[in-house]
This record gives C-alpha cells, structure tokens and sequence, in this order.
C-alpha cells in the first residue's frame, strides 16, 4: 500500500475538510482520531452557518464571506461523492428589528450589504407584513421590521461529519485510530490540541469554551430560514427540528454535561417564538469548542517542525469556513502558495 503523502490528525470539521480538499487534488491521505469522527465540538446539534454583520469590513469577514459563498458547491459535492446528506441549506435567516431606534443601523448595514456583498446575497430590512418575511416563525416584533439576509445557511452538524466520512471513505482515505505520521502533518485536534500547542510554546495559544445547546420539536417548514433573535441562534433543520444555542463558558465543572445553565436558554426560545411554548425538548448537549486567543481560526505552519501545519480555532464559525479554510490549507500544504491572513496566523494568538 502506497505511503500517504498528508496525515491529518483530528478527525473535525477543520480535520474533513481538509483531508477532502487534499485527496480532490490527488494527494493520498490518512486521517487519525483516537475517538474517532466528529467527536469533539464538531459533533454539535446547532448548525449555524451565519455571516458577521455587514460592517467594519476585514480579512476574518471576507475570509467567512468567501467560505459562506463556496459552502453549496462544498458540500454538494461531498454529498455526491459519499450519498449521505449533510443537512446543507442556504436557507438564509430572519432577525426582529427590536425598536424603532434600531432601525438606522439595520438599514446602514443593508447599504453596506448591498457593497460588500457584491451582489451574491442581500440583507434587507423588510416590513413584517410582508407576505413570507417570518417564513413559518409567526413574529410580531414592536418596530414591525425584520432584517432578512439570503447569505445565512444551515447544515446538521452530525450529519456533515458522516457525509465527509463517506466521501472520503469512497476517495480511499482511511480514517485510524492511530498511525504514525507519514508525509505532511496536519494538527487539527481541537481544544487539546489549542492545549498542546500552549505548552509547547509555554505561551497561553487559545482555550476551551464550553457551550450547550438544545434540539426542540416544531412543526416548521423544512426550507424554513434560521431565526436571530436576543442573542440566540434557532436552526430549523431539513428534519422539522429546531435547534437552539448556544452558551458560552469560560468557567465550568462538567465540559460534557448539560446543566442548569441550558434551561434559561430554552426559556428565552419560548418567550421570543410562541409557537415553541410547547414544543418538547429531545435533545441536550454541551461540549467545548476550541477558540484561539485571536478570536479567529489559527492557520499556520507549526514552529520549528517542518512538514507540520496547524488547523484551530474554529470555535463557534467552524463549519462556515470550513470550505475556504480547506481551499487555503490545501494550496499551502500541496502546492506551497501561502494565502492565510495574517489575522490567522500564530502570532495573532501570541
């Protein structure tokens, strides 16, 4: 059997995704994971694949915008490859303009949209009246405006890691439990690898942020957009179910287990969208997800070990930049063309 020229060692969104970039130019790769695929953060239940506002235009944004732009054609043809359904939708997202007051801005940002987002998606501030605008959720907010954006999507996160796995299991790339490195390395492990790298440089790189979330029953359209409303994210998924979330926790016990700190976020799902009131809860969960001191992903090549790459850091946005990040890695990795923002690199997090 030939040796893989890329060993991916974490088997998360960042880990898949890079792993499928490689193997679609022809590398051979082999992917490692003592607890296998998508056990990590990337094994969450939320989905969001949402853009930052229209404003204070950067490279992260950008980067995110791009990513947001490929994700269809990513993960249609993931899906191709492994016949499994990530759950992808460009579904776009609903957000209540909460007062009149908040009504300038949320129009500035539309102007701003209408430049930056170069005509590929728009925000817009529409009338709640406006036949469609709530798309199922039944808002009635006091201004009687809701910003709409056409950028926003959605995929099940569970779901996506398995439909990576089977298209890359179809490509011929293994997925171990261990194996010892061969070629370039890849370091996409997440928070213990944020951990790792830490004490390896004895500078604090990133931690852990724990989150929890929750899956409600609704009956909402499957084509239903995501909803933004006093600070929570609620995802309906191609499954009728609505997702909720999430929190986050710099201090906590239990990094894996849910607590009292979930239900106030159900309740504030219930009291913003009557029509879940009653919908039962089928599903908690809490785990950490890997943020880097920079607040951005940390891409770069690792310090004084040719032939090693980082992959970090995708904290709450992992999974929309996901395409592009697996685009720049790749080009790095395979072709050596260096395109990481320096947002994005090491020293950002130093």
């Amino acid at each position: 059997m030939a040796m893989p020229e890329v060993t991916i060692r974490g088997a998360g969104i960042f880990g898949l995704s890079i792993a499928w970039a490689c193997v679609q130019r022809g590398a051979r790769v082999a992917v490692v994971d003592p607890t296998g695929p998508g056990t990590g953060a990337s094994g969450g239940v939320v989905g969001a694949l949402a853009p930052h506002v229209p404003e204070n235009w950067n490279t992260k944004k950008a980067f995110q915008f791009e990513s947001l732009l490929a994700a269809e054609a990513f993960w249609s043809q993931v899906e191709a490859t492994g016949g499994v359904s990530s759950g992808y939708g460009r579904t776009g997202r609903v957000q209540p303009v909460p007062d009149a007051a908040s009504l300038p801005l949320a129009r500035a940002r539309a102007e701003n949209a209408n430049e930056l987002w170069q005509g590929h998606a728009v925000w817009e501030v529409l009338p709640v009246e406006t036949a469609g605008a709530t798309s199922g959720w039944g808002l009635s907010p006091a201004s009687g405006w809701l910003i709409r954006d056409t950028l926003s999507a959605r995929l099940h996160p569970a779901r996506a890691m398995a439909s990576l796995v089977a298209a890359l299991t179809e490509r011929g790339v293994p997925i171990h439990a261990e194996a010892p490195d061969q070629g370039a390395v890849v370091w996409a492990t997440g928070t213990e690898g944020l951990a790792h790298l830490s004490e390896t440089l004895g500078r604090a790189i990133g931690q852990g942020i724990k989150g929890q979330a929750a899956v409600l029953d609704a009956d909402l359209p499957p084509d239903a957009p995501q909803l933004f409303v006093d600070g929570l994210h609620l995802v309906p998924h191609h499954d009728g179910r609505v997702a909720i979330g999430s929190t986050s926790e710099r201090d906590f016990e239990a990094p894996f287990a849910t607590d009292d700190l979930l239900e106030p976020l159900i309740a504030a799902a219930r009291d913003a969208v009557p029509m879940l009131a009653e919908a039962p809860v089928l599903q908690r969960w809490a785990g950490l997800r890997p943020r880097a001191r920079s607040r951005a992903p940390l891409l770069d090549v690792w310090p004084d070990r040719p032939g090693h790459f980082i992959a970090n850091g995708g904290f709450k946005i992992g999974f929309g930049m996901a395409p592009k990040v697996a685009q720049v890695m790749a080009d790095l990795i395979l072709d050596g063309r260096d395109g990481i923002p320096e947002a994005f690199r090491l020293s950002a997090s130093l």
